[in-house]
């Protein structure tokens, strides 16, 4: 199987909107696997970090794991005809967050090591955190894959370890910071 995309169209540059692009396409794909809900009969709101907790088997001694939550739109939706929106939005599978872990760090991001090829064996991971409103009508997509290419380098699907060629030697700490917004008790 040729690698899964991170979108459909073809990009020479990777365009902000893949981070809420339409999914169909992966979700027709044989090698992604899909799970998702009824139709939402109440609005439904995730906030803060969500956990992939996967039982899985392999016949390579390592493998990537993207886990990908979607928002899929009812069958009716219309787009607002004064946006830009330039796909039909019945059925949308809009791409809420999507992270990967590669299996060999399952254990120990200092120790990477093999699965042993046919065993199932747990991969749990955390994922960026969240703060979204499932509409009612909608469902919640995931979907899960080995590949997301070019995001993500390919994985040969056999336990590599490279060793440090190069040290960087810094003379004086570097500067800089982290702006962190806090929103304060009215």
């Amino acid at each position: 199987m040729k690698p899964v995309p991170y979108a459909e169209a073809v990009h020479v540059y990777r365009t902000a909107e893949y981070m809420t692009d339409d999914q169909r396409f992966a979700s027709r794909r044989p090698d992604v696997m899909v799970y998702q809900t009824d139709i939402l009969q109440d609005d439904i709101t995730l906030t803060g970090p969500l956990t992939a907790d996967l039982f899985v088997s392999t016949t390579g001694t390592d493998a990537d794991y993207i886990v990908k939550l979607i928002d899929v739109f009812p069958p009716e939706t219309k787009a607002d005809l004064s946006t830009d929106v330039k796909v039909p939005l019945g059925e949308y599978q809009m791409l809420v967050r999507g992270e990967v872990f590669r299996g060999k760090y399952r254990n120990s991001f200092e120790k990477p090591e093999p699965f042993i090829p046919g065993k199932v064996t747990e991969v749990r991971y955390g994922m960026p955190d969240i703060a979204h409103t499932f509409k009612k009508g909608h469902r919640i997509m995931v979907q899960i894959q080995n590949s997301w290419f070019p995001l993500v380098d390919r994985n040969p699907q056999n336990l590599l370890i490279f060793t440090l060629v190069q040290t960087a030697i810094f003379k004086k700490p570097p500067r800089g910071s982290i702006m962190i917004p806090i929103i304060l008790p009215v």
